[in-house]
């Protein structure tokens, strides 16, 4: 049966439907993947509406409702609604007004006005990831890679920057780093240097990078953690995660930023670096900026 309402009910649903997704039908998965997207306005939206934008008839949206114990939509619909007003991410919010004016023609657009608004997407997204951040997934993370002697960091395509700036950090650390950067197709030979108990950060979004998902096949196999950080509970690079960390990107004009993946990658280093005490190492030696005597 559903649990009580409020923001943990969500979050225990969506652990639920988590848990449940290989499982799910093709229609049902998609489903799922709205109801975790559109967590903080599913309480506006009628059955018609999911069903138009997951592809599937009314109908399909009942039986999800059904199959994870309501009696049906308005029933789900009902445990996102407490709090709502306090829940609408900014974000999405911006994402919907831009839309509407893509898709109506509202004046035209100056080089400095497209500065504007993706700008604006950043910061709504940052927003949005500052008020949701779980910190104690956070420290869960930190944790992980406090503990591993090698860390290996994976991230393709749109994710690649974030993966070298994370191996440009880690690098500042006494660990063994690795960036696994498929260059030449060759991820396959690289995994074989992981080792068990070694972690691998994984970063992929929506479509997933196959190559990064090769990657968190291949460490898994090989007994390694994987952190991963990416869109969704149900994200391929999630199902056998140690710890997933979430972060989801405003999209302004059809492309999506890496504002908030990088601030998210760049507090994990932070964290980490405040966690095993480093020494600060300026990039210049006190020496060099001495007056000559």
């Amino acid at each position: 049966m559903p649990v009580t309402e409020g923001g943990s009910a969500v979050d225990a649903l969506l652990q639920r439907v988590s848990e449940a997704y290989d499982g799910l039908s093709r229609q049902l998965k998609l489903i799922a993947r709205h109801v975790e997207a559109h967590r903080d306005h599913l309480g506006l939206e009628g059955i018609q509406d999911v069903a138009a934008q997951c592809g599937v008839q009314p109908s399909a949206v009942v039986r999800f409702a059904k199959h994870f114990g309501f009696n049906g939509y308005s029933d789900l619909q009902r445990i996102f609604r407490e709090g709502l007003s306090r829940q609408i991410a900014p974000g999405r919010n911006y994402q919907a007004r831009i839309r509407e004016v893509i898709e109506h023609g509202v004046g035209a657009l100056s080089t400095g006005d497209i500065a504007q608004e993706f700008l604006a997407g950043s910061i709504a997204a940052m927003q949005e990831l500052q008020a949701g951040l779980d910190k104690v997934l956070l420290s869960q993370a930190v944790d992980l890679l406090a503990q591993a002697d090698a860390i290996w960091i994976a991230g393709s395509r749109r994710s690649f920057p974030v993966a070298t700036y994370l191996d440009y950090a880690l690098q500042h650390t006494d660990k063994r780093i690795g960036l696994v950067s498929a260059l030449g197709s060759m991820h396959e030979g690289q995994m074989r240097s992981v080792r068990p108990d070694d972690v691998l950060i994984a970063i992929s979004f929506a479509p997933y990078a196959d190559e990064t998902v090769q990657v968190v096949e291949a460490a898994r196999a090989r007994g390694a953690r994987v952190l991963a950080i990416t869109d969704s509970r149900m994200s391929p690079l999630a199902r056998d995660a140690a710890v997933t960390l979430l972060a989801h990107e405003g999209s302004t004009f059809g492309f999506r930023a890496l504002t908030s993946t990088m601030g998210l990658a760049q507090s994990l280093f932070i964290a980490l670096a405040y966690r095993l005490e480093l020494p600060y190492r300026p990039t210049t030696t006190a020496a060099a900026d001495k007056p000559p005597r």
